[in-house]
């Protein structure tokens, strides 16, 4: 007599969170802050705890005390343009987290292409700044029922341990329905140490469909 099996829950990679050495970007607005023109600084937000549509469904980043990991930001945190790792236009100063969102203050080097587009940040023309991260920890929280902190109502995925890589200054955010400051991307793929086809990858269909859409 064969055993009664057990039915199975559904692992459809489609519905699930991104795992370890995944990489995923998020757009904002680009609020510029306490602008220092001598030193070419500025203050800028660069996350928030606002619920971001994924493949997966509802992500949402935790600000709490301990959640972000900034030692790469403020160690070696460089700030790049359109994600690029060969367009690096200035550095991050300093990062920090305070009242639910992530802060950075970074200056833009001096050097002819990065003047270009801290001339148009300054003027308004770029208005919006991407960060890229990977998730080590998430929390999944069913429907009807709420986050361990009993702050965030599911269904939604928050990501408990995350951390920060670089940041960006953006062109385009690729959904621009929902405003600037939102990006639509596909799944992400596995990512060994050191392989940048990523990113290569990422720009050229940026650059070919304004954006990626699963």
């Amino acid at each position: 007599m064969s055993p009664v099996q057990k039915p199975k829950k559904s692992t459809s990679s489609s519905k699930k969170p991104m795992t370890k050495n995944q990489t995923m970007k998020r757009d904002l607005s680009f609020n510029v802050r306490s602008l220092d023109e001598e030193k070419r600084s500025f203050e800028l937000s660069f996350s928030s705890e606002e619920p971001y549509q994924r493949w997966f469904g509802s992500e949402i980043l935790s600000h709490e005390p301990g959640a972000i990991d900034l030692s790469r930001l403020n160690e070696i945190g460089v700030l790049l343009y359109n994600h690029n790792r060969d367009k690096v236009i200035g550095r991050i100063d300093k990062a920090w987290a305070k009242d639910n969102r992530a802060y950075a203050t970074v200056t833009f080097d001096d050097d002819a292409e990065a003047d270009v587009i801290y001339q148009k940040t300054k003027a308004g023309t770029l208005r919006a700044v991407s960060v890229g991260y990977t998730v080590d920890s998430w929390e999944e929280v069913a429907a009807g029922k709420s986050s361990s902190n009993g702050r965030h109502a599911g269904p939604c995925s928050v990501a408990l341990k995350w951390q920060p890589y670089e940041i960006s200054i953006v062109s385009v955010p690729a959904d621009a329905t929902v405003g600037v400051g939102r990006e639509m991307e596909e799944e992400p793929i596995e990512m060994e140490k050191g392989d940048y086809s990523y990113y290569e990858r990422q720009i050229l269909l940026n650059r070919n469909f304004g954006g990626i859409t699963k």
